[in-house]
């Protein structure tokens, strides 16, 4: 089944066709700026203007980086605070006249990496963290997701939140080399260890093409492998949430 696939970031909002059996994009991958502030109005605007790109007119899943429960956003970390209510299935079909449905955005990515990536063959817990503007996660058991889990927000070295000290945005603006903060992301990983004692790390994100550049700064009793999709495993992954 063909399907649009939408991922909306901190940064980027970015879309593609996707084939669902396949876990294939069918088309280039289209990518606009996130709107700053990302208010529904102004993200609603870019999510039609990405739509109209591809002239769709079918199913549109689509991740978002919030906890999502039914389509209705429930919390705003890395968007606007006027999200937290709203049921944006609704809104999208409403602007696009596209059937629509939402999943956080590293749940889809998960997802894509469960079916068709690197956890493709994954047994007992599974977690993957996507560093990004944030720091996302999602939870599988079996390959069964447990959805909108926040690991972003557990506490490190009983003192600031894993999102503030490890993700992506963190790297960039505090300009910290590779060996640095991978040795913080480690930190997050080892709390996790801590609390979930699972069999497979994921590294999803923008980072995870660049994986070889800091891989040999993990020390893990877990297995750590970046996410075989990279920017492709949201979108594929939304595709999938909306074709189930």
């Amino acid at each position: 089944m063909e399907v649009l696939g939408v991922d909306i970031g901190g940064t980027g909002i970015k879309g593609a066709v996707v084939d669902t059996n396949e876990g294939k994009l069918l088309t280039e991958r289209f990518r606009i700026p996130t709107p700053q502030p990302a208010t529904p109005d102004a993200v609603l605007q870019t999510v039609k203007e990405l739509i109209d790109h591809f002239d769709w007119h079918g199913r549109v899943g689509c991740g978002f980086p919030a906890v999502v429960a039914h389509d209705v956003i429930r919390t705003a970390s890395n968007i606007d605070k006027s999200w937290i209510g709203l049921n944006a299935g609704e809104e999208i079909q409403k602007a696009t006249g596209c059937p629509t449905h939402l999943v956080n955005d590293v749940d889809a990515a998960g997802l894509a990496e469960m079916k068709f990536g690197a956890g493709i063959d994954a047994k007992g817990v599974t977690i993957m963290l996507a560093a990004g503007t944030g720091l996302g996660s999602a939870l599988f058991y079996d390959k069964h997701l447990l959805p909108n889990t926040e690991f972003g927000f557990v506490i490190v070295n009983k003192q600031i939140e894993a999102e503030y000290h490890a993700a992506n945005s963190v790297r960039e603006k505090e300009d910290l080399d590779w060996k640095t903060w991978a040795g913080r992301l480690n930190e997050v990983f080892l709390r996790l260890e801590e609390l979930f004692y699972p069999d497979l790390f994921i590294l999803g994100g923008g980072v995870s093409k660049k994986f070889d550049r800091y891989s040999q700064y993990f020390d893990l009793n877990t297995k750590l492998v970046p996410a075989a999709n990279r920017n492709h495993a949201g979108i594929i992954g939304a595709a999938l949430a909306a074709n189930e």
